[in-house]
């Protein structure tokens, strides 16, 4: 009896990019992509960290190609990652001598799915027109898309600064963070233009516009899909560490996502030295599954506690089925189609305990502080159980595993086609433990 519906919401109309497989805009799902932080000459760094970002959920993967060593190594990590069996697709992030490391290296051109370039360092003065002409051209010559991506930390000052003549020129309409809006989105916007005057089709292009501040984000955006159809690609460059990145993205992104506008998004965390790279992806597929976008894992609701519920118990129980869960996740899609609809409930007490359980696929109801020491299981909104004694952590673990086989187990097909059987609903294949 799983609550979580997706919400179907308006999107803004874009011209969808096929990125190695991976279709980006139109009416396809919003996808989930991250970057490595690995020097990518590092071809054993670069490739676990791939793998992992790609098992974590990342649906298509940046590394950095900035220099010769990095660029000879992209062809490499691609043969490697499809030796593993991966065909995560990969994009180059180029800066500054991105024309000529993709000419002096046509097996990386080939090998990446699509180019990222930046039209404010792309070149300087007279080169920049160049420049970025040539990498077009090589997109064009291997038939890769292309993300312009504009980032306010190196925006074109040339045309800033145009933009902030003219604006005292009229008398200062503008504020200069309006100006430095405006110059962003014209930045995107005239790249594109001048890219498919080079001869790039509309949908090998993908737009984004990298600004560190929410406001800065939400203004930009909805001025750039008011004047374009482009895919764009969300993110909040520059977000933080920690809780300080993880709120700012999500506020950033949750407005703009709920206006229809985004079609890729990238949540830009700062790690701990040492830390895990792919609480990035996570945090992402998080945010997309919260507003009803996309499910990627079940959902487990749990109890915040409070003076009724002293006992860590069912934090402990909580925090062990979510770890198993996305612990799993990665085979159960293959093993389990429809698995990441699930929704389970963890509670601590009397007061919401039943209620929350009922509303679940598969729910318990822990005793508080001072309750009878017995915790009722709830399938598909029936009581099927009441779990007593040491062993109800364990006893409820294996009931969400049998409940996730004999529910989902059913809607694999067979060798000729043909679904296994009708599915049996949860609380009909556990009657059993009644």
């Amino acid at each position: 009896m799983n609550t979580y519906h997706s919400q179907v919401f308006a999107r803004r109309p874009s011209v969808a990019v096929d990125v190695g497989g991976v279709l980006i805009g139109g009416a396809h799902p919003i996808v989930v992509q991250s970057m490595t932080n690995t020097d990518t000459a590092d071809i054993d760094a670069t490739v676990a960290q791939v793998a992992a970002l790609s098992k974590a959920g990342s649906e298509i993967v940046r590394i950095t190609v900035d220099r010769d060593e990095s660029a000879a190594a992209v062809p490499k990590i691609r043969e490697r990652l499809e030796r593993l069996g991966l065909d995560v697709p990969l994009i180059g992030d180029f800066h500054y001598i991105g024309h000529t490391l993709l000419q002096n290296h046509p097996a990386c051109a080939e090998a990446l799915a699509k180019y990222r370039i930046n039209p404010g360092n792309v070149g300087f003065k007279d080169k920049k027109d160049k420049q970025f002409a040539q990498i077009i051209e090589i997109a064009i010559r291997h038939g890769k898309p292309v993300r312009i991506g504009v980032n306010w930390g190196s925006l074109d000052q040339v045309l800033l600064m145009r933009l902030m003549d003219e604006n005292a020129q009229k008398g200062g309409p503008q504020n200069a963070q309006q100006v430095m809006q405006e110059a962003i989105v014209q930045s995107a916007l005239l790249s594109a233009d001048l890219a498919e005057e080079i001869g790039l089709p509309r949908d090998k292009i993908i737009l984004s516009a990298k600004v560190s501040q929410v406001q800065d984000l939400i203004a930009v955006y909805t001025e750039l899909a008011r004047r374009s159809d482009h895919a764009l690609h969300l993110g909040l460059t520059e977000a933080g560490m920690g809780t300080k990145g993880i709120v700012a993205s999500s506020a950033a992104l949750g407005i703009v996502l709920q206006q229809g506008i985004g079609d890729t998004i990238r949540i830009s965390l700062t790690p701990a030295p040492g830390g895990d790279r792919t609480r990035e992806v996570q945090v992402a597929q998080e945010l997309l599954q919260v507003m009803g976008f996309r499910q990627f894992m079940p959902i487990v609701a749990a109890c915040p506690g409070c003076g009724r519920t002293t006992s860590t118990t069912f934090q402990e129980l909580a925090e062990k089925i979510q770890g198993d869960l996305r612990r799993n996740m990665p085979t159960w899609r293959e093993e389990y189609p429809g698995v990441e609809a699930l929704s389970v409930a963890v509670m601590g007490c009397i007061v919401n305990g039943p209620g929350e359980s009922k509303q679940a696929d598969i729910g318990i109801s822990l005793p508080g502080t001072g309750e009878s020491p017995a915790a009722p299981v709830f399938v598909d909104g029936k009581k099927v159980k009441t779990l007593r004694g040491a062993n109800i952590a364990a006893e409820f673990e294996a009931m969400v595993g049998d409940y996730i086989k004999n529910r989902f187990g059913q809607n694999r097909v067979g060798e000729g086609g043909e679904d296994k059987g009708n599915m049996v609903q949860g609380s009909e294949a556990l009657a059993t433990v009644k």
